[in-house]
This record gives structure tokens, sequence and C-alpha cells, in this order.
């Protein structure tokens, strides 16, 4: 470690990776809630948060999960149609509190056109709620909708030990992953209809 009196010891979360400091001051200083969004293997979180001096404010949530435990959503949760879904259902929380405007917070991840995070932001922008962003980096609806992985399944189908593996979740609860962007279509129109009885 490098020593000497103009030497300064960055803070904790920066030394392990997870916190770039001069990325979170610039967003904060938007004045704009930070829609931050998280994925695992298995889930995608997303939350608008507002930084405040004693801590930040989390003002509203989602998580993928919910996705079957209130919408019977059947597929994994770690896809990018959930991840839309996720970001739609988080939007919509967002825009019942009033929120009109808010910034992206994809923290370490790298921007890769298409990817979950961005899938997200596509369910988010969805609700109403303005956020500054590139067209050009945000998936098209085939990945949206899931086409690609019913075009993936469909063609390895004639290979029954690859297709059983691959796809052993699906298949176990009897839901072809053929049939997931008409899955995807239902959910998200029960979606849409949750929230608008609740308006």
């Amino acid at each position: 470690m490098a020593e000497g009196p103009s030497y300064n010891v960055p803070f904790r979360r920066r030394r392990e990776g997870k916190t770039d400091y001069q990325f979170r001051r610039r967003l904060i200083q938007s004045g704009l809630p930070r829609l931050v969004v998280r994925c695992s293997l298995k889930h995608t979180t997303v939350q608008l948060i507002k930084a405040k001096v004693d801590g930040d404010d989390v003002i509203v949530s989602a998580n993928s999960s919910e996705l079957s435990k209130s919408y019977n959503w059947h597929r994994t949760c770690g896809n990018v149609p959930s991840a839309y879904l996720t970001g739609l259902i988080c939007g919509y929380r967002a825009a019942a509190k009033g929120v009109k405007e808010a910034v992206l917070d994809i923290g370490l991840q790298f921007p890769s056109r298409g990817a979950r995070v961005f899938a997200t932001l596509k369910g988010f922008l969805e609700s109403g709620v303005k956020v500054p962003h590139n067209e050009s980096i945000l998936p098209d609806e085939e990945r949206i909708e899931g086409r690609h992985i019913a075009d993936y399944a469909a063609k390895v189908s004639t290979n029954n030990e690859v297709y059983s593996r691959i796809f052993s979740r699906y298949l176990s609860k009897d839901l072809p992953p053929q049939e997931i962007s008409k899955h995807f279509s239902s959910v998200k129109e029960k979606i849409i209809a949750s929230f608008k009885n609740m308006s």
C-alpha cells in the first residue's frame, strides 16, 4: 500500500469495488431520485432512492420475486422479460407517489446494450416517469417479450438431452419455453390492470 503524507486511503466500499463515489456524486448532484437497478443470477431488484444527508430514503421498490407471488409469472425471474416486468411495477409505484423524473444508477455493472438493467429501464419508462437515456441501448421488443428464449428452445428441442437440461424448470411445471411470449403478454396485462384499478 502507498504511504506518505499526501496519500489518502480510499473509502472502504471503493477499496472493495462496491461503490464509485465520483459517479454517485454526479447522480446526486442532479437533484433527481436515483433509479437503482441491481441484477443477480436469479433476481432483479429495483429501487427509487432519494439521497439525504442522514442516509438514503427508498421511495418505492420492486423485486422480480413479486412476479411469481402476485402476478402468476411461471418462468425464471432472472431473464430479460422478468427484468422488464419488474421495472414496470416499480415505475407504476413511482408514478403513484408523484415521481415525474429520475436518473438511472446501474452501479458498477458494465453498460452492455440490451442488458437486463436496460430492460428494467424500458419497463420503468413505460409507466410514464422520465429517465434520461439513449434509445439505442434499450433491448428490442423481441428480447423484451422473450422471443429469443422461445427461438433458442425451438432450436435445441431436437436434442432432447440438452433441451431437458436447459429448460428443466420450465418442463417440471409443464410450461413449454416456446410459449414464453404469450405468457409475458398476459402477465404484463395483469400488472397494468392492477395499477389501473388502484388509481
